[in-house]
C-alpha cells in the first residue's frame, strides 16, 4: 500500500505543519497551556504520530495505533502534570480529528479510509483510558523482589559496584543464570522504561542503568562460554536502526549458555548485512528482534530476503513490538515467535537436532 504522504519529507513536514497551525487555531487555549518548548514538542510528537500511523496502514495492523495512542496518552500525563489528564485526553482528541480532516485531503481515497478507521479507534481508546486506567505494580512477574528492588535502588543512587554486587551475590546463592536473566535483570530493566515512561527517571538515568546491566551480564560470561558445544548456532540482531538490543543479547547468551554458538550482531542491522552474515556463517537458527513498530516492516521485508535466499534456516522473531499488534507474526513465513528466551531455547533444542 502507497501512502502519499510520506513519500517524501518536505510532504511530511508540510502535512505536520497544516495539522500544527490548525490545532492551535481551534484550540485558542492551547497557546497559554504551551510555552514555546512544549510547542517544539508537539511539532515533534506530530512528526511521531505520523510515523506510527504509517507503519500501521502499511501493516495493516490498527493495534499498532491504538496502542501508540494509549502510550502517548500516559506519557504526557506524566510530562506535564500541571494539566489535567482531562484536558489532555481532549487535546489528543481534537488534534487525531484534525490530523483525520488533514489527511482525507492528502490521501488516496484507500488510504484516506484506514486513516479514518485507525484514528477513530484511537479516538475512542484515549477517552476510554482517560476515565479507566490502572497503575501497574513495580514488578510483574513476581517472585525475587527483594533482590529488584535492591538491584534497582543502587542503580538510583548510581551505585555500579553495589548493583553488581547484588547480582553477583544472587549467584553466589544458587539462583541459575536463567532466572538471573529473564526474572531479575529484565523485569528491573521493564520498570526502569516504565518509570522513564512516568516521567521519574531521566534519559541520562536510564541510559546508565542499561549500561550498568550489560556490566551485570558481563559477570556470567565465563560460565556461558565454557559450557559444552551442541555444534548448532544461532545469529542474532535487532533490525534496521533498532538500538534496544539488551533483550535479543540475552537471548544470545542464554543460547551460548546451552551450547550453542552465537553469532551476535548487535543494535541496527540492515539486511544486506544479515543476509552476508548467514552467508558467512551458516547459522541453523536466525533471530530478529524488534522493539519500536516502525521497524516491523524493515523485518518482515528481511524474513522475506532469508526465507528466499536461505529456505531452510529456521527463523524466530520477538520483541516488544509484536505485543502492539494483532499477531502480525501469523502472517509471516516464520518458525517462531517468542518473548521468553528460555521457551524459545527448549523449542531449539526440540526442532533443531
Amino acid at each position: 500500500m502507497s501512502l502519499l504522504f510520506l513519500q517524501t519529507g518536505e510532504k511530511v513536514s508540510s502535512i505536520a505543519r497544516k495539522v500544527f497551525e490548525k490545532h492551535f487555531e481551534t484550540d485558542p487555549q492551547l497557546g497559554k497551556d504551551y510555552d514555546e518548548r512544549r510547542k517544539m514538542l508537539m511539532y515533534d510528537d506530530i512528526m511521531y504520530n505520523l510515523n506510527y500511523l504509517h507503519t500501521a496502514i502499511q501493516l495493516d495492523d490498527n493495534k499498532i495505533f491504538v496502542e501508540y495512542s494509549l502510550w502517548l496518552y500516559h506519557l504526557m500525563c506524566n510530562l506535564m502534570k500541571d494539566i489535567d489528564r482531562a484536558r489532555i485526553r481532549d487535546q489528543m482528541v481534537l488534534h487525531y480529528r484534525i490530523l483525520n480532516q488533514v489527511l482525507s485531503e492528502a490521501l488516496s481515497p484507500e488510504d484516506a479510509q484506514k486513516a479514518d478507521e485507525y484514528l477513530h479507534l484511537a479516538i475512542e481508546a484515549t477517552e476510554y483510558e482517560a476515565v479507566h486506567f490502572e497503575t501497574p505494580s513495580r514488578f510483574e512477574k513476581g517472585g525475587n523482589d527483594d533482590i529488584k528492588t535492591e538491584y534497582l535502588n543502587y542503580l538510583f543512587k548510581s551505585d555500579t559496584k553495589g548493583a553488581l554486587g547484588v547480582i553477583e551475590n544472587a549467584a553466589l546463592k544458587g539462583l541459575p543464570l536463567e532466572v538471573i536473566y529473564e526474572d531479575i535483570l529484565q523485569d528491573v530493566m521493564h520498570e526502569v522504561g516504565n518509570l522513564w515512561h512516568q516521567n521519574l527517571m531521566t534519559v541520562d538515568k536510564e541510559h546508565y542503568c542499561t549500561s550498568t546491566t550489560q556490566m551485570a551480564l558481563s559477570q556470567f560470561y565465563p560460565a556461558i562460554f565454557s559450557a559444552p558445544r551442541n555444534g548448532h548456532k544461532i545469529l542474532t540482531c535487532c533490525v534496521g536502526s533498532e538500538l534496544h538490543e539488551m533483550g535479543i543479547r540475552m537471548v544470545s547468551d542464554l543460547f551460548e549458555y546451552h551450547g550453542w554458538d552465537s553469532i551476535y550482531l548487535g543494535a541496527a542491522v540492515l539486511k544486506d548485512a544479515i543476509l552476508h552474515a548467514i552467508s558467512e556463517n551458516h547459522p541453523d537458527l536466525l533471530g530478529l528482534s524488534v522493539t519500536m513498530p516502525q521497524h516491523l516492516p524493515l523485518c518482515r521485508e528481511i524474513v522475506s530476503a532469508v526465507r528466499e535466499k536461505y529456505p531452510d534456516i529456521k527463523i524466530a522473531v520477538g520483541g516488544r513490538a509484536f505485543l502492539l499488534t494483532n499477531k502480525i507474526w501469523e502472517k509471516w513465513d516464520i518458525d517462531v515467535y517468542t518473548l521468553n528466551a528460555m521457551a524459545f531455547v527448549n523449542w531449539a533444542k526440540e526442532k533443531i537436532n
